[in-house]
């Protein structure tokens, strides 16, 4: 079920008869204001390119089914990104096993990787987590993580892609050379 804005609410209030309408027009998704959006793809390319669960999940704000997700028990070191845009969201440090049958992180990598909203399906609310550069699903937050942060990451996997550490940069900081040093470009 999708969270919607006051103004969406209204509108199928006042016009149920339109509602196949509004489904079929695209304006309902992950990003419904494309101008806040700082990556967009069309709707066309995100179905050519994810499988049907990514796009259920990251663009119908869908959920795959609990403990059955690529990344549920993973354990590897390294980066979880989107798998819609591929901007870093989670760092392997930070997952723990919370047993609720879904990938759960208690910090993200950066303040400005996720957006945060209000949920209001299924009769109760909750805050949706998206990711801010493309505006894809991602899951819910909830106040029942570990410390540092108490705060539980809650994400489906088919909204995730993952980076594995690079075995020879074994961790920041660790007096590796710098990009620089190496030859090597930074993206």
């Amino acid at each position: 079920m999708l969270a919607l804005t006051e103004q969406e609410k209204i509108f199928i209030f006042f016009f149920p008869k339109l509602l196949p309408l509004f489904f079929a027009s695209g304006f309902v998704g992950s990003c419904r204001d494309k101008k806040d959006c700082k990556v967009v793809f069309s709707q066309e390319e995100l179905r050519k390119r994810l499988t049907p669960l990514q796009y259920h999940v990251t663009q119908e704000k869908g959920t795959e089914s609990a403990f059955e997700g690529e990344y549920t028990h993973h354990k590897a070191q390294g980066i979880y990104k989107c798998v819609v845009c591929g901007t870093p969201l989670f760092k392997s440090e930070t997952k723990f096993d919370s047993n609720s049958g879904w990938p759960s992180f208690y910090d993200v990598i950066s303040p400005d990787a996720i957006t945060f909203n209000d949920d209001f399906s299924y009769g109760m609310h909750r805050i949706e987590i998206s990711c801010s550069q493309c505006g894809a699903h991602l899951g819910h937050i909830f106040d029942d993580g570990p410390r540092p942060t108490g705060k539980r990451y809650c994400t489906n996997s088919a909204s995730l892609s993952f980076k594995p550490a690079d075995k020879n940069n074994a961790g920041e900081g660790s007096g590796n050379a710098s990009p620089a040093q190496t030859g090597k470009a930074e993206l």
